[in-house]
């Protein structure tokens, strides 16, 4: 276990400064990791994050990226563990989320990035709270399929009863099952 490195993204478009629910439930899972686990987390609101341009069946490649994107290529490629901190969006992951999925396709593209060969090795997860765990599916069937593409173990989800700031902890089962959720292999 302590050869494991977690990065957490943070998918929310909260207001820095406001934990939601869903990253306070990412962070009780989180607390019961190893002290000497390395996690890193980062905010993708924070980010500046360029659109996806789709050059597959034009140039074919895509150049390295840079600033922000680049520092997200770094971290997605130096963890074994990657944890989507994402709450529902509109039955979905929010946008920024989905950017950063988006460029995947390119950095399997980029040139000296072994990225689909490298993502194999790692195990994803889904830390979501939201009103309704059926109306939930779609995103995580979603965030599912895209580990299943790049044959990433699968790491499940953590679903915790979202709405108002601090419903989340008011779900026992989700709290319960936050304490073991990220040790599973």
């Amino acid at each position: 276990m302590n050869d494991r490195r977690f990065l957490f993204l943070v998918a929310s478009t909260r207001e820095p400064g406001h934990t939601g629910n869903t990253e306070w439930l990412a962070r009780q899972a989180a607390a019961t990791l190893a002290p000497e686990v390395q996690q890193q987390w980062l905010h993708l609101a924070g980010m500046a994050l360029p659109s996806f341009v789709d050059r597959r069946h034009t140039t074919g490649t895509y150049a390295p990226p840079e600033g922000d994107l680049k520092a997200l290529l770094d971290a997605t490629l130096a963890c074994t563990d990657l944890v989507f901190v994402s709450p529902v969006y509109w039955y979905s992951i929010p946008s920024q989320l989905k950017t950063y999925i988006d460029h995947w396709s390119g950095w399997m593209r980029t040139p000296g990035v072994p990225f689909k060969e490298q993502m194999a090795a790692k195990r994803l997860h889904l830390i979501t709270t939201s009103g309704d765990r059926a109306k939930a599916q779609p995103m995580i069937d979603s965030v599912r399929l895209c580990a299943e593409f790049l044959s990433m173990g699968w790491g499940g989800v953590l679903w915790g009863k979202g709405g108002p700031p601090g419903a989340v902890q008011a779900d026992d089962e989700a709290v319960a099952v936050a304490s073991g959720f990220l040790m599973r292999r």
